[in-house]
């Protein structure tokens, strides 16, 4: 059964032109039309610019790291739908549920790189009190060897995962039925 939004929003069937063309790249990519999907269906330019954006940052970074400083942002934007996409990811990828929960529960205490802690330490700030980010945040990511274009993929990500976490959560979009599972083993440690 399809989960409901707060906005009505075009189904399949009804999808023309544009917005068709990218229900039917989901449904083939990934066998189904997910809820983010459906989101942006009444702005389907927005959605294909939103994911062109997303690509754009991601193409410039380890595949894992990506995935922890969306995580990170996504724990601070307290995004149930966004933890659990992208936590399916790194399960994709190599973590165990049992190390995604050590993430959730304290990514500074899970076994991951100081590096990486570093960066998501970094990416949650942004999305706590970025006009708290000083010159001192720069210098200690500097000290890990990041230049200040992967510092800038850092910033990207998180501020893009904000955009795309409050336009979930905004809109009433849940989980798609393909996290279920994942949903039920984390359920204890994601936002209501």
């Amino acid at each position: 059964m399809e989960k409901l939004m707060f906005i009505q929003t075009v189904s399949e069937v009804e999808a023309e032109g544009k917005l068709r063309e990218l229900y039917e790249g989901d449904r083939k990519s990934m066998g189904y039309v997910p809820n983010h999907a459906r989101v942006f269906s009444l702005r389907p330019e927005v959605l294909e610019a939103w994911r062109a954006f997303q690509g754009s940052i991601r193409k410039n970074m380890r595949l894992r790291r990506y995935e922890l400083v969306t995580m990170a942002a996504a724990m601070a934007l307290n995004c149930r739908y966004c933890l659990l996409a992208h936590g399916s990811i790194l399960i994709k990828n190599g973590f165990s549920v049992d190390q995604l929960r050590m993430i959730l529960t304290n990514f500074r205490d899970a076994g991951l790189e100081h590096a990486e802690v570093v960066m998501m330490e970094f990416a949650q700030k942004i999305i706590r009190n970025a006009n708290e980010i000083t010159q001192a945040d720069i210098d200690a990511l500097h000290t890990l060897d990041l230049d200040d274009g992967e510092i800038l993929d850092i910033t990207l990500t998180a501020t893009m995962r904000s955009f795309a976490s409050k336009t979930f959560d905004a809109l009433g979009a849940e989980p798609d039925a393909v996290y279920d599972e994942l949903e039920q083993q984390l359920t204890d440690l994601l936002p209501g």
